[in-house]
């Protein structure tokens, strides 16, 4: 009952989720409750289980975000503005608010990283994970920041993606993924696996024999085109299933997780730098898998895009604590992006603000202990509007819930970018909507929006890194 509870929810994200909307202008109609609770209703109790994916996953690159996206024409109003007279670009050279991050605490260890990646030392590859809901999910802001900083710095691989579609929204820029049906998933979103054991991605797969997933470099476009290694994230186990490697069609190797103990591993593949696929299918027994990642041999950026429908910022701590700090050492990250808030709006006051503030920091201290020389960034919610008769007004919660991500952050020593007020603050996802920016669920932005945002974080990460490298001269 709880599969089938699960893929009901599933198949309301799959027609409501952002992603779906591409870059389209008009805008499409509100997730439902299934996406984002209604104002002021506390989030379900998650339960144990594993729900079944029944849908293949496939590449879709009418979903892609183009490479170059224009700003849809529009009335002139509040988000038409960046300065008197000057209209909103979506690569504007600077942010419309700097970082906070006083002295570069927050982010000292990823411009140490830039800065050795830009000065193309052996090894350099600068390694970013950005977690977050819905928005990540589908790869919009992260997908953007990824370009912009590979383009900038360097194209070291397209990151960690999920074994399959954990759910219909979750989408990836810039690379080709299938996967077969059949897949059982536990997830920290729910339904949750005994062990916390969810790997970087927040989802723990089991396959039965017979399923086939693949990853491979895309056949068009600028970035993606290369790799040089596939590490698969894996658990050996008792009763553990056993499964073929293959690159580019060939067998490689026959991977067995069967174990004494339950123990995560990681298989790591090496090719010439260039295109190529990696299929794993599973044999016998059920083999139980995160994901994959996809890297190069030269300086460079990776940007893994850890996106959980539905999550709240609490929710990466349903992992096993040792468990978690272990996967956070073995990625490397230099920068950790948290970005989170849409559906924490959606839970309104019922969720209590010192709880949030609690929760969070707890979240962004474990990521501290587990890496401690790397930079923390907490990216604040945007503005969610409501609609009180004829007029659109910012949600009461929205603000609250800013001013304890910023707490949060500064507590934890994260640096901060105060997405509500860049937008324009109160009222501003009324105004987005009306630009073509924002969606008509006045919760999530268009894929021009995602462009928007992507840029901002972009330019301020740049304007952080001209500042701290200014100071050490």
């Amino acid at each position: 009952m709880l599969a089938v509870a699960s893929l009901g929810a599933l198949a309301l994200i799959a027609e409501l989720s952002p992603m779906f909307a591409g870059v389209r202008l008009s805008p499409p109609t509100a997730p439902s409750a299934a996406s984002e609770a209604p104002a002021g209703v506390a989030p379900p109790v998650l339960e144990l289980g594993q729900a079944v994916l029944q849908t293949e996953t496939r590449s879709r690159p009418e979903l892609a975000q183009p490479e170059e996206v224009e700003m849809p024409r529009a009335p002139s109003g509040p988000i038409a503005k960046k300065s008197e007279g000057e209209a909103l670009a979506i690569d504007a050279e600077k942010p419309p608010v700097p970082l906070i991050d006083p002295d570069h605490a927050g982010l000292g260890g990823f411009y140490r990283a830039l800065g050795r990646t830009i000065e193309k030392q052996p090894g350099a590859i600068t390694r970013v994970v950005h977690f977050g809901d819905s928005i990540v999910t589908s790869d919009y802001v992260s997908g953007t920041l990824r370009r912009k900083l590979q383009r900038q710095f360097g194209d070291a691989g397209h990151g960690f993606m999920l074994m399959a579609n954990a759910w219909p929204a979750y989408f990836h820029n810039d690379v080709t993924r299938f996967s077969s049906s059949g897949w059982l998933v536990s997830r920290i979103v729910g339904p949750l696996s005994p062990d916390g054991l969810y790997g970087l991605g927040g989802v723990s797969f089991r396959a039965p024999p017979g399923s086939r997933a693949r990853f491979g470099t895309p056949k068009t476009g600028t970035f993606g085109r290369a790799v040089s290694r596939f590490v698969l994230s894996y658990v050996k186990e008792p009763g553990g299933g056993k499964a073929k490697l293959r690159i580019d069609g060939a067998d490689v190797k026959e991977l067995d997780t069967r174990a004494a103990a339950v123990e995560v591993a990681y298989e790591e593949l090496t090719v010439p730098d260039g295109e190529h696929e990696l299929e794993i299918v599973t044999t016998a027994g059920t083999t139980r898998a995160f994901g994959v990642v996809m890297e190069r041999d030269t300086p460079g950026v990776v940007l893994d895009a850890i996106g959980i429908q539905g999550a709240r910022v609490r929710f990466l701590d349903k992992q096993d604590d040792a468990h978690w700090a272990e996967t956070l050492r073995w990625r490397k990250p230099d920068l950790l992006i948290y970005q989170f808030g849409a559906n924490e709006s959606g839970d309104g006051f019922a969720y209590p603000m010192d709880e949030y503030f609690r929760t969070m920091k707890d979240v962004l201290d474990q990521g501290r202990r587990a890496r401690p020389e790397m930079g923390c960034l907490v990216v604040a919610a945007m503005d969610r509007a409501e609609k009180k008769g004829t007029t659109l007004s910012t949600m009461a919660v929205i603000p609250a819930i800013v001013a304890e991500q910023r707490k949060a952050a500064a507590a934890s020593g994260c640096a901060f970018f105060d997405t509500y007020k860049a937008m324009g603050g109160a009222g501003s996802m009324a105004a987005w909507v009306g630009r073509g920016l924002g969606q008509a669920d006045l919760t999530h932005p268009t894929g021009v929006g995602s462009e928007v945002l992507g840029n901002w974080l972009f330019r301020a990460l740049a304007q952080g890194y001209e500042s701290y490298t200014a100071t050490r001269r």
